[in-house]
């Protein structure tokens, strides 16, 4: 399960396009607090410290622990923003959460076991159908990720959403019969057997 991270924010007096801007050229990356039965707060993260959280995996399924003047939020990332030429984050919305609330995540699919999967040995591909797999759970049992095994898997064998053990308490927001990964047939390379049956045309002619 993902730990509680922390992290510090300062408060932002100001909103709108203009004071984002503002707030940008400080070296800082502008977020809202929001739901929980509270209004919207706006705050300021150090731009540089949200990049690499958000680069480092995990992060829309990270709870943090905002701290803005020494009042500790609980928070779950909703959405995030990245500039499109220069790719550093540009906005960031947080959700609050209370204990006994349930979210809805998407957690990424690992794929093993590809070692001892007999189809794969004789060719296959693997062939991840989702790659990550949507559900509600409270949110001290979000996972970081899902790890679905092919081992023993043959060619055109597949592993359903069914199969994936889920946090207790937690429910798929897909059906159960839901394609997660496939092993499929290798592909076949057709020019080859073109460059065959050329001789064999001219040699009728």
């Amino acid at each position: 399960m993902t730990a509680v991270k922390q992290i510090e924010a300062s408060a932002r007096a100001q909103v709108g396009k203009g004071a984002a801007r503002a707030v940008r050229r400080e070296g800082r990356t502008p977020a809202v607090i929001y739901g929980g039965g509270a209004a919207p707060e706006a705050i300021a993260l150090d731009a540089n410290k949200t990049r690499q959280l958000i680069f480092g995996g995990h992060f829309l399924t990270t709870i943090f622990e905002i701290d803005v003047a020494g009042k500790k939020q609980r928070v779950i990332p909703r959405d995030y923003q990245l500039d499109p030429v220069k790719d550093f984050p540009i906005h960031v919305d947080f959700l609050r959460i209370a204990k006994g609330q349930t979210v809805t995540v998407q957690v990424p699919i690992h794929v093993v076991g590809q070692d001892a999967s007999p189809g794969i040995k004789n060719g296959g591909l693997v062939q991840l159908v989702e790659h990550a797999l949507e559900i509600t759970v409270e949110p001290d049992s979000i996972p970081a990720a899902f790890e679905v095994s092919v081992a023993g898997l043959n060619i055109g064998d597949q592993v359903e959403a069914k199969a994936i053990a889920l946090p207790a308490g937690a429910r798929l927001t897909v059906g159960s019969d839901a394609t997660i990964v496939t092993i499929a047939p290798p592909t076949v390379d057709a020019e080859p057997e073109a460059a065959a049956e050329a001789p064999a045309a001219e040699a009728k002619a």
